[in-house]
């Protein structure tokens, strides 16, 4: 089994537009996947929702707002999962609830690095 991050991507813009119970509405859908992703043993690490705001670096230690001001598209969040293959990794990406909300997912395996 390898292990593959999936980056959740989503519209900025609609990101302080629910309201509690909105919220709590959205929340289920994920906490279903992700425990079902739990029972198969395919779930590596829960990840973490990220905040809107954040900081680019760039070469000459320029930082920046960030993450990418520019575009209404920017990462909401990851999980870390176990599949055979990047095709069975994109299957399981598949049933993420953010393809409900006009978002997406990139699948990326993680490659160890060695020390």
């Amino acid at each position: 089994m390898n292990d593959f991050l999936l980056i959740f991507r989503r519209d900025q813009s609609i990101e302080n537009q629910f309201t509690p119970e909105q919220l709590k509405e959205i929340s289920k859908p994920w906490q279903d996947w992700m425990g079902s992703l739990a029972a198969q043993n395919k779930l590596a690490d829960r990840g973490n929702r990220l905040d809107i705001e954040g900081r680019v670096i760039k070469p000459g230690a320029l930082v920046t707002n960030g993450p990418y001001v520019e575009v209404k598209e920017a990462v909401g969040g990851y999980i870390v999962i176990r599949a055979a293959s990047l095709d069975e990794a994109a299957e399981i990406a598949k049933g993420c609830p953010i393809l409900n909300a006009n978002g997406c997912v990139e699948v990326r395996q993680i490659v160890k690095m060695e020390m």
